[in-house]
């Protein structure tokens, strides 16, 4: 009688056991939902207002739908051609009839606008053919006569082969043009002539510089969050608000208090010259150069640099420091083998914080960089806002964006995974 209650008695735990891990299962799987729904509106803005736009860019910077949208009887006249010689008759009366339809529907500018990005001077070429074609009141006998009537470029191969290359979808012309390369009008890859070589050089501008800021925030800014890290609270407080104060006032009113302090006749210069240190006539250029670009992006990025720090540092307790020091460590050494390795997320989260900003900075290299502090962003500005060439600007971007996510990934791989932390 006992065993059987027992029994019955352990059956209807298991029971109620497996009841209630259901019970949990459902409560557990109720919150996550829970959870989800409410980031739904963050991942809604984040694939609205970034993955949306990052996507955009790199599609830009890989289309090439001009030709095929404007001119389609031609990128079927071609898509057989060999490229050895001329091609045969038909091709030319594609092109007649589709730059003939492009004026008429005032799409030739396209057309043009894309080839003479690859080959200057070409846009000349298809206006004054779109121009003559479209006057014709018969279509000629022979549309390669008129064609190389109109433009003896027509009876050359140069620009034969850019319309059959330019016939393709995706291109790479404009990864090759970051990059200061071109394909020739043979078809071959090589470098632009030296006058037009100026994506490298900014590419190395953008580092070399963006490096510097970074290990000038550093420099000032690990002492600095050091110090107001030891202070009491109440003190630190009040230090932290001071370090923040500069994000109340609009970036623009701080770069054009920089320009009053550094130009010729400004604050500094004048300072040195009443102190004698300089002659009146021998005025050091601050501003308008890369020294400007570096003291004012110094500044404008110094917090970024101090906030992390001063995160990881808050957390340390002195008692690490007294400690070492009461085992007969000298307080210089007890710093540098204790306290600074404790140090070591911060300072990898701020320098990675401060050259991701630096390296896509526009405005302050725009206003006080001249021509020799400008950084890769103000030519991406260039292309977008003046050459409107886009789908430059947006290989520019996309290649900007790579190298960021790999500094990202490099700075994880030291640091180990879930360790990276911008406070």
């Amino acid at each position: 009688m006992c065993a059987d209650v027992t029994v019955a008695t352990g059956e209807l735990a298991s029971a109620g056991s497996s009841k209630l891990k259901v019970s949990l299962r459902k409560a557990e799987a109720k919150k996550r939902r829970t959870a989800f729904m409410l980031t739904l509106p963050l991942l809604a803005f984040i694939t609205v207002m970034f993955l949306v736009p990052l996507l955009g860019m790199v599609w830009l910077s890989v289309a090439n739908t001009a030709v095929r949208d404007y001119m389609p009887k031609t990128v079927s006249a071609l898509a057989t051609w060999d490229g050895k010689e001329l091609p045969p008759e038909k091709a030319y009366a594609a092109v007649g009839e589709d730059l003939t339809a492009a004026f008429k529907a005032r799409t030739f500018g396209r057309v043009a606008k894309r080839l003479n990005e690859e080959m200057p001077g070409v846009m000349g070429v298809i206006n004054k053919t779109s121009f003559r074609s479209n006057k014709l009141k018969t279509p000629p006998a022979s549309w390669k006569d008129e064609l190389i009537k109109i433009d003896p470029k027509w009876g050359q191969m140069p620009i034969w082969n850019l319309l059959k290359r330019q016939s393709s979808m995706f291109t790479a012309d404009y990864y090759l043009a970051a990059i200061d390369m071109q394909v020739s009008p043979t078809g071959h890859i090589e470098r632009v002539p030296s006058y037009e070589r100026i994506y490298i050089k900014l590419f190395i501008r953008t580092a070399w510089m963006s490096a510097l800021v970074t290990v000038l925030t550093l420099v000032l800014g690990y002492p600095l969050a050091y110090w107001i890290s030891r202070m009491p609270a109440s003190r630190a407080n009040l230090m932290m608000i001071a370090v923040l104060l500069p994000f109340w006032t609009s970036l623009l009113v701080r770069i054009t208090a920089w320009i009053v302090l550094l130009q010729s006749h400004g604050v500094v210069n004048s300072l040195l010259v009443e102190s004698g240190m300089v002659a009146e006539n021998a005025r050091p250029q601050l501003i308008n150069n890369a020294l400007g670009t570096v003291i004012v992006m110094t500044q404008v990025l110094l917090p970024f640099m101090v906030l992390p720090l001063y995160s990881v540092m808050r957390s340390i307790p002195d008692s690490y420091m007294r400690a070492a020091v009461s085992m007969g460590a000298h307080p210089w050494r007890a710093f540098w083998r204790v306290f600074a390795p404790l140090t070591v997320s911060g300072v990898g989260a701020g320098v990675l914080l401060v050259f991701i900003l630096s390296i896509g900075y526009y405005i302050t290299p725009e206003l006080v960089g001249g021509q020799n502090g400008q950084f890769i962003s103000n030519r991406i500005a260039y292309n977008v806002q003046q050459s409107l060439n886009w789908g430059l600007a947006a290989a520019l971007g996309t290649i900007l964006t790579v190298v960021t996510l790999i500094l990202f990934l490099i700075y994880g791989m030291i640091t180990g995974k879930g360790k990276v932390s911008i406070a």
